[in-house]
């Protein structure tokens, strides 16, 4: 078995982190850290090919190659930070002799805003974050969890805050209670989708029945659903009196009673009182004999350590304990199924598939190994971005892709990532990188908490939503309401608003605007969540956020007329300021030319054969012929695939 030997023995060694030569120029130095820290993610980097290495010995499989400079440059960018790297970024490291550049080049983009921005993708698409909902704006808690994100907040913490949050969702410290207002009315389709997400743990048909395929009866359901149990808006019911008497007072919707609606949808909609009933009623569709409609039940955990709360007695801390029970005591099955979900991100296909539907890891094709990486996810207290640069330091990561399916019955041969499409953020972003440069220079969350009235900002300097929500949820009394709805809307008309624009955008009421950075085009991220119908994000598969992880990399009609006469022709392809061009600025040889542009686009130079072709093309036709060129570089299979 000497061909594996190199696999085992050879660990990682001590990286200088000395990144300069990685850097665009007016970029900053990547920190170095604590080389104790380093070194820990290496030992468990190492463990993992040991792992690896058993598992290839075991099923006599050939040790792959490594991936050349090029390849990981670009499958490190694109996994990392979710885009292509820019013409001087793939230049400085293609032309560095550093030994140590891959691994600096890792921490580098952990380190970088790019790295929250497209693991924030990942995350709006695993819980279904939308810019609104049924007229409420969740652009509190869309910001939360962007920020969250981007301070790297351990996943077990972000899970316990959105499973037990309560509170003003206006109140940067509660804006978890999105979770919930984005659900508003359904919160067993919530719970459901809660055990998917965070437990890989199916269990939306026993809502209705008992599950014919899975282990999980209604009355367990019903059970694990009291935790949750009575969600109500804080202090709803001092404007609902004064609401409807607007309403009723004309056939026309008045400028007051389009305010108390913008309150109703923005405030109370996005708030969530008490913290769970722990105890529920049985509904009057019930078929079983183990219960009978009617019947009261506490709440009570169907698997893991057993969590239960009486059905006699009051309780207001349901979410908690349902919150501590997910991520404390079910055992090895929470770290375990966010560590595969790391590993399939890193990787392209998790150790175990369905990604969503759990096994244990004496059922996977490689015990071993999850229970490994469920326990180093505990061991790195569940930070994501040190989970993912242990894989992304093994030499798994690095091994080729195999274009062939598994020789493995039912499982992963390890064998370098997998080949697959990329995602529409992914393309939508590295085709932003292209068009206008590196789109990661101004990128940071930020919050719009500018209120809004039928699209129009109001009160701009004197009053924001933050402030409004915490006034309106300060109010005690309906009478209180009345005088404070007084004064308000005295103040709106002060500050100019009449009320009378027309146009589609002003029918919206409380319609938000997305924050902008000061560069022109931005990332997925920053944009609608979910994008517009008719948007690229949208063609090319975008999840409409609407059930867990929906989007979809499958080819369309619209997808190649939008690279063909949309987007791409108009912002790239023909602009000429585009950083693909504007470096080949001030460049005579075509064969320099050539090379420049296959460098910003594929991220490597070309080969001998398609230097021959495309420098014909250029020769014949100057500028037109380079314009060609890049329209069919961004077209080609190698650059709308990740391998």
């Amino acid at each position: 078995m000497a061909e594996y030997e190199g696999l085992v023995l050879i660990r990682p060694i001590h990286a200088l982190f000395a990144v300069g030569l990685l850097l665009a120029p007016g970029a900053a130095m990547a920190t170095p850290g604590n080389p104790a820290d380093h070194e820990r993610l290496r030992e468990a980097a190492f463990q993992i090919d040991r792992h690896i290495a058993a598992f290839y010995r075991d099923k006599h499989l050939a040790v792959p190659p490594v991936v050349d400079d090029a390849k990981f440059l670009r499958r490190t960018y694109l996994t990392v930070i979710g885009r292509v790297p820019t013409l001087e970024e793939t230049t400085a490291f293609l032309e560095s002799d550093s030994p140590e550049k891959r691994e600096a080049l890792v921490g580098l983009l952990l380190d970088s805003p790019g790295y929250s921005s497209h693991l924030s993708n990942w995350v709006f698409d695993l819980i279904r974050l939308q810019d609104r909902n049924r007229g409420t704006s969740l652009e509190p808690y869309r910001h939360w969890v962007r920020t969250a994100m981007h301070e790297n907040m351990p996943w077990d913490e972000f899970t316990r805050r959105l499973i037990a949050s309560r509170g003003d969702g206006w109140d940067p410290e509660n804006a978890a209670v999105g979770y919930y207002a984005r659900d508003r009315g359904m919160p067993h389709d919530n719970l459901a989708n809660s055990m998917r997400v965070f437990l890989g743990k199916r269990m939306e048909c026993a809502q209705c029945h008992d599950d014919p395929f899975g282990d999980t009866n209604r009355r367990d359901f019903y059970r694990l659903a009291a935790f949750t149990h009575g969600q109500r808006e804080m202090n709803s019911n001092h404007l609902q009196p004064l609401l409807r008497e607007l309403r009723d007072a004309s056939e026309t919707p008045s400028e007051e009673y389009r305010v108390a609606r913008m309150i109703r949808d923005t405030v109370h909609r996005m708030s969530l009182e008490g913290g769970g009933d722990g105890k529920i009623t049985i509904p009057s569709d019930y078929q079983y004999r183990n219960a009978r409609p009617g019947d009261v039940v506490g709440a009570r955990t169907p698997f893991g350590r057993t969590v239960r709360m009486s059905p006699r007695r009051d309780h207001d801390d349901g979410r908690e304990q349902l919150a501590e029970w997910i991520t404390a005591r079910t055992e090895r099955q929470f770290p375990a199924v966010i560590a595969n979900r790391m590993w399939r991100r890193v990787m392209g296909r998790g150790i175990t598939e369905p990604i969503d539907d759990y096994q244990p890891p004496e059922a996977s094709h490689h015990p071993a190994l999850l229970e490994y990486l469920a326990d180093l996810m505990v061991e790195l207290d569940y930070d994501l971005r040190a989970f993912q640069h242990v894989l992304l330091l093994t030499r798994t990561y690095r091994f080729e892709t195999n274009p062939n399916p598994s020789t493995v019955h039912g499982g992963d041969d390890f064998h370098g990532r997998k080949i697959e499409r990329l995602s529409a953020e992914q393309l939508w972003d590295s085709l932003v990188t292209l068009a206008g440069g590196n789109p990661d220079l101004d990128l940071h969350p930020v919050l719009d908490d500018t209120i809004y009235l039928r699209g129009r900002p109001i009160l701009v300097g004197r009053k924001t939503m933050t402030q409004l929500a915490a006034e309106v949820h300060a109010i005690s009394s309906e009478r209180e309401m009345r005088r404070y709805f007084d004064d308000l809307m005295g103040k709106i008309r002060n500050d100019g608003y009449s009320g009378s624009e027309s146009g589609a955008a002003m029918e919206m009421a409380g319609a938000r605007a997305t924050p902008r950075p000061r560069r022109g085009l931005i990332r997925a991220s920053e944009l609608p969540s979910p994008a517009p119908r008719g948007h690229f994000l949208h063609l090319f598969g975008q999840s409409d956020r609407e059930v867990v992880e929906s989007s979809t990399r499958e080819p369309n009609v619209g997808q190649v007329l939008t690279l063909m006469n949309g987007f791409v022709q108009q912002r790239l392809v023909n602009n000429a300021d585009a950083p693909i061009y504007r470096g080949l600025r001030g460049v005579d040889s075509a064969e320099e030319r050539v090379r420049l542009l296959c460098l910003a686009i594929l991220s490597r130079p070309p080969t001998d054969n398609e230097m021959e072709w495309m420098v014909e093309e250029v020769e014949a036709r100057g500028d037109r012929g380079v314009r060609n060129l890049a329209a069919a570089l961004v077209m080609s299979s190698e650059f709308l695939f990740l391998q």
